[in-house]
């Protein structure tokens, strides 16, 4: 059988489902060290059960705990998206349950939705409601009135913010729809748009009266603020909205958000208001919270201390304690209780900082989301212990790192809860704080390992695997995608490259760093967000930018040459850029966009490009992994839900593995000497893979005589090994047959 013969069998192969064997989870859930997990965007508390929660990660789906679960219980992950803004239960059914899809929380890595999920038997079952009303842009609140559960309101605010702006939607075709309040009338399956008084500007916030539900609340907090900003009401179910005024502030207001007392005093209200933030990231400090005690005719200002820091664009809750209207809590990047309606102010913050969601339980226990998964407390606050066993939420950013002596230890940054160590299964370490960007492992001294948190210059080095680290920024500068991306040199440990607006070198294990390049930025604002050394011929150096160039240099900096421009990406740390270990001038590039080119490749040093789409379905592609040992190379792409494989240069990909999550993938590591893959999401934690060479069917790493008489086995039914199955499976159309037979034999002579 010709090579042409069998890239037309792969080209023609129908591929139906997930093909390969099944990823396997690696965790965190949680770290095991601080207990930490990834960003809560949303709680609901069962009325009747005191341990029945509903929680909702930011990019990690919709998890459910009830009384007599020993563990939660994932409920979304093969649903299109695991990025989740809003959880709102049917006040008069307990069992119908509405996960809004998209984060609305305006951060570079606050995603797009694709509409509604609801749930009519308490999470089991879904069904997608929406999507062509609200993909693209992000669920803030929703609310379901009481007293005709069929009526439901949304708020819905755009994905992402800051440069570029709306970033986070990653060019969907939809994130330019309307933003504002929604309200359906048959129970989320068909929506109107409220703009009748009610500016068409992204709704940070909603809340119903509690005892009349056609008095409705809504927060208008575009967060760079807008003249239309504010408070508005309704008090004919959202037909028609005036905004209220009566001591509020009218100018620099940026995000709101609001509580209406459940019980004793239905008329009270109250507000958290956050200054404007500027268009680059600036401040957005908080103005104050408010009271009304007349359903927001008039207010009073409570001189709340600024529990924003300058985040009030990423952090602004508030809610009210259900028995008590004098009992108000807010949260940001830390938490406050009044006891008194606001007359004075107590520090309660959790064990980790930044709050998205506060909730009371039927017992009436304090519930928080924040950056490290779900806090409780018995005491409103006094002392707090963590739900995070089994909430297996971490979001990595790009930037794993395998260790070549333990083939269970890995390491990787992460948002919010620092760069961590996996000991081995269910034992993680944390071994830096903040946000957790790209790592590296001395491949002849697993004992010397580098690790960063955000900014220039925060580069740290261990000798020990991590149990200490010293800072080795020393000369590094420039501009930053927040976490700039660092790599060493395959061939020589002692080298390094890092990547601000221009290229750092290090020769000497990153005790002192200097510049090989000049501003390799299209923009003379953006940052690099991607970089790579070849393996075959470490004075090559690829690199992209967060504004869209590639360059590459082939003499170790001395020339730098532009070889794309326009490149879609992740405006923050990537692993955008694959060279083949074989040639430096062969080098894949993703495409992190929707409607854009997803796979490139260049056979010539970025002289020209080839598109390898092939069929993949329109979505962004974080990273893309090629194991060149096969004789025509197997490609991966990591997208923004799920991983992509195919085994015929591109033309044709079907999803790959069984049982990972939708979430988006932000990394993959071939870990070729032990044959298999890791990947890292953003909201899901890490997974592992087996991979093969195709023919390899008795997996003892060669494709030989000995697989013969293996893949006859198969084929008889003779040998039932599960592995040896799966492996047999040479052309990947999801069987073991007599269709594998041609492309085994062209495999083995071509071995």
């Amino acid at each position: 059988m010709t090579r042409a013969a069998f890239l037309l069998l792969m080209f023609t192969a129908t591929v139906r489902g997930q093909v390969g064997p099944d990823w396997q989870p690696w965790g965190p859930a949680p770290i095991t060290e601080v207990s930490y997990t990834g960003r809560i965007s949303a709680i609901a508390t069962h009325p009747t059960d005191a341990e029945g929660y509903f929680v909702a990660g930011a990019d990690g789906g919709v998890w459910r705990r009830r009384s007599g679960d020993l563990e939660w219980t994932a409920l979304t992950d093969s649903l299109p998206t695991t990025a989740i803004g809003a959880l709102a239960l049917d006040p008069t059914d307990a069992n119908t349950l509405y996960a809004g899809t998209g984060e609305a929380n305006f951060a570079y890595h606050s995603r797009f939705g694709v509409g509604l999920y609801k749930s009519t038997d308490g999470g089991d079952n879904w069904v997608h409601l929406a999507e062509a009303t609200f993909a693209g842009r992000c669920f803030s609140k929703i609310v379901v009135d009481g007293t005709n559960p069929s009526t439901v309101f949304a708020a819905i605010t755009p994905a992402g913010g800051f440069l570029p702006a709306r970033s986070a939607a990653k060019g969907h075709p939809q994130a330019d729809g309307p933003f504002g309040v929604f309200k359906s009338e048959d129970g989320g399956h068909t929506w109107q748009h409220l703009v009748n008084g009610l500016p068409a500007l992204a709704a940070t916030d909603l809340a119903l009266h509690p005892f009349n539900p056609q008095v409705l609340f809504a927060c208008i907090g575009e967060i760079f603020g807008d003249s239309n900003n504010g408070v508005y009401r309704s008090t004919d179910g959202g037909q028609s909205w005036n905004r209220l005024a009566g001591g509020l502030p009218v100018a620099n207001v940026g995000r709101i958000s609001i509580a209406t007392a459940p019980t004793l005093l239905p008329d009270r209200v109250y507000v958290s208001i956050t200054e404007s933030a500027n268009s680059t990231g600036g401040s957005a400090s908080l103005l104050d919270v408010y009271r009304s005690d007349d359903s927001g005719d008039n207010w009073t200002p409570l001189f709340a201390p600024n529990f924003m820091a300058t985040y009030g664009w990423y952090l602004n809750v508030i809610s009210i304690q259900p028995t008590n209207p004098n009992v108000v809590i807010v949260g940001g990047v830390t938490a406050h209780r009044s006891t008194n309606a606001g007359g004075n102010w107590t520090t309660i913050t959790p064990p980790h900082v930044d709050l998205h969601a506060i909730a009371w339980d039927a017992s009436g226990r304090l519930l928080v989301g924040d950056d490290g998964g779900v806090h409780r407390s018995t005491n409103l606050g006094n002392s707090w212990s963590h739900l995070n066993n089994g909430l297996g939420l971490i979001q990595f950013y790009a930037g794993l790192s395998l260790d070549p002596a333990d083939e269970d230890t890995l390491f990787g940054g992460t948002q919010d809860n620092g760069t961590n160590k996996r000991l081995g299964p269910g034992d993680w370490s944390q071994i830096f704080g903040g946000d957790g960007g790209a790592t590296a492992v001395d491949p002849t001294n697993s004992n010397i390992v580098f690790c960063e948190s955000q900014g220039t210059g925060n580069l740290y080095r261990s000798t020990n695997g991590g149990l200490s680290l010293n800072w080795t920024g020393s000369g590094l500068s420039g501009r930053n995608c927040f976490l700039p991306p660092f790599v060493m040199d395959p061939s020589d440990p002692q080298r390094m490259v890092y990547g601000t607006h221009v290229v750092f070198e290090s020769t000497n294990g990153g005790a002192g760093w200097s510049s090989i390049s000049p501003d390799l930025t299209a923009t003379g604002t953006g940052a690099i967000h991607s970089i790579a050394i070849a393996p075959s011929d470490p004075q090559t150096i690829w690199v992209t930018t967060n504004d869209g160039n590639v360059q590459v240099t082939f003499n170790g900096g001395g020339q730098w040459a532009l070889v794309r421009q326009g490149l879609p990406g992740w405006f923050r740390i990537m692993r955008q850029i694959f060279v083949s270990p074989d040639d430096d001038e062969t080098a894949y590039l993703a495409g992190s966009a929707f409607g854009a080119d997803q796979v490139l490749r260049t056979v010539n040093g970025g002289q020209s490009w080839a598109v390898l789409d092939g069929n993949l379905p329109d979505v962004p592609i974080n990273v893309i992994a090629v194991d060149t040992r096969p004789f025509l190379d197997v490609l991966y792409a990591g997208a923004e839900a799920g991983v992509y494989r195919s085994l015929d240069d591109g033309a044709t990909w079907h999803r790959f593995g069984k049982e990972l999550p939708n979430a988006p993938v932000i990394d993959l590591r071939l870990d070729l000497p032990r044959g298999r893959m890791l990947a890292a999401t953003q909201g899901r934690g890490a997974w592992l893979i087996d991979i093969w060479q195709p023919g390899d069917v008795n997996g003892d790493g060669a494709v030989d005589i000995l697989d013969v008489s293996s893949l006859v086995g198969v084929l008889l039914q003779q040998n039932t090994d599960p592995d040896w199955v799966l492996r047999s499976d040479v052309n990947a159309d999801g069987a073991s047959n007599g269709r594998d037979i041609s492309p085994f034999v062209d495999v083995l002579t071509k071995s």
